[in-house]
């Protein structure tokens, strides 16, 4: 019996879920294709966060989304899973909205992080 849960998430794109990553500092790899869990049990994933304890982490496509895939029980991260999570599609959809508003010729000229949290991103578009 498999110690793999897998949590649905809404993030759809890898190179968006790169970039999440890295603004928080997680290190991950995308050539190691398989993720360590108990007993030495193994499931695929196309990106993978190795731990300390030598018990990954990682995000597999399910065909809909990029589900986090994780023996929980040897989570270890600074943060809980539910607000890594959070943190990861908050990161998500800022790069999300910054690539989208630059295609249709905006630029992002300031960023705010508030309390809560939340970011306040002002963006400018000239028009000729």
């Amino acid at each position: 019996m498999s110690h793999f849960s897998k949590i649905k998430t809404t993030l759809k794109d890898l190179t968006l879920l790169k970039k999440a990553l890295t603004d928080l500092s997680v290190n991950w790899d995308t050539e190691v294709k398989q993720i360590r869990g108990y007993k030495d049990q193994t499931d695929f994933a196309n990106l993978v966060i190795s731990q300390n304890n030598n018990y990954d982490i990682g995000f597999s496509w399910n065909g809909f989304e990029y589900q986090l895939v994780a023996d929980l029980q040897f989570w270890q991260q600074p943060w809980s899973v539910e607000l890594f999570l959070d943190k990861v599609s908050q990161r998500y959809a800022y790069h999300s909205i910054v690539e989208s508003t630059e295609k249709q010729g905006f630029k992002a000229i300031e960023e705010v992080s508030l309390e809560d949290s939340s970011i306040q991103l002002t963006l400018q578009r000239w028009r000729d």
